[in-house]
């Protein structure tokens, strides 16, 4: 099965012309090692060896080693011949490219850890992508997997008009609440200081940038992981994005082991909070007998404003 992945090729695309001219995508970390050969089938493997060298070496947080480790596992490794590559320009487009080698070591190079990559002669613009691939594709962080928009990326490539809204994940009840909370996400992120969740959390950054959305786990990618802003507690936040109800719980209480088993400090305590569009009895039965989890619903407020004069009305709205 193809996978797909959005590739940031150093920060801010800095090296993204230099890896579309020289056919390959990297990564930087631990750039005077060669890892040949050091890339066991399970990625924890590689995590537990080379995230406490990359303690020492960086003298970053066991989040930030996390996040570090896992992208060049990925990169080296995860991503397989034959995958589709996403990689931005930082001009608001995006170069599409098939994987067709394995791991090289590049000595001396800004990218030394490379696959190499045959570049398709598309270029998807940004304003072409719908929403959801759009918040997808934009999402912070090297890596960002990508794989359930795969329809609409073959649509591009083949040359075809994509559908806007697709839900292929057997797990979801509702399309029409998938849809709707796909966009939830980017709003959190975008006003989470104006949120009741930002009084008292932060989303995680590391060197002033946002690593807390779509952060990777053993299980998945966590929607939001933020700390408290006196930093003992992690907060893991998991949007319902119309699901089934069990499988929500259960995701969130797989995240929260994680970040408790990989990610906390020494004294860090990890909470959870499920975000959904409407109240949700199955949810509330199952968090009687769960720890440490809360339940938010949101809700969206529309406007109609009378224009006076014979003016066009206009609509605009407002969410809380």
């Amino acid at each position: 099965m193809k996978n797909y992945y959005r590739i940031m090729l150093g920060a801010k695309s800095i090296f993204a012309k230099e890896s579309h001219d020289g056919n390959f995508i990297g990564a930087g970390f631990f750039g005077n090692r060669d890892l040949t050969g050091k890339f066991p089938e399970d990625w924890r493997q590689f995590n537990r060896e080379f995230i406490p060298l990359y303690l020492e070496e960086y003298h970053k947080t066991k989040i930030a080693a996390g996040l570090a480790c896992g992208m060049l596992y990925t990169i080296s490794k995860g991503i397989l011949i034959g995958d589709i590559v996403l990689c931005p320009d930082g001009q608001g487009n995006y170069f599409i490219g098939e994987v067709i080698g394995n791991y090289e070591y590049k000595q001396g190079q800004n990218l030394p850890h490379q696959r190499a990559v045959r570049w398709l002669p598309r270029v998807l613009k940004r304003e072409e992508m719908s929403d959801s691939l759009r918040n997808s594709a934009g999402s912070i962080g090297t890596v960002s997997d990508i794989t359930k928009h795969a329809n609409e990326i073959e649509s591009f490539i083949s040359g075809n008009r994509p559908s806007l809204i697709s839900a292929n994940d057997e797990t979801i009840e509702d399309v029409s609440l998938f849809a709707l909370e796909e966009h939830l996400e980017e709003f959190l992120v975008k006003n989470w200081h104006h949120t009741e969740l930002g009084k008292h959390y932060d989303i995680y950054e590391e060197d002033g940038e946002i690593v807390g959305q779509q952060y990777p786990s053993d299980t998945g990618p966590i929607d939001i992981l933020a700390i408290s802003k006196d930093k003992k507690e992690l907060l893991v936040v998991e949007l319902k994005r119309g699901r089934v109800s069990d499988v929500v719980v259960g995701q969130i209480q797989r995240y929260m082991g994680y970040v408790k088993e990989e990610l906390a400090e020494k004294g860090q305590s990890v909470k959870g909070v499920i975000i959904a569009f409407e109240d949700d009895i199955k949810i509330h039965r199952a968090l009687a007998v769960a720890q440490n989890i809360d339940f938010y619903t949101y809700k969206i407020h529309f406007k109609l404003e009378k224009k006076e004069n014979g003016t066009k009305g206009s609509q605009s709205k407002n969410k809380n």
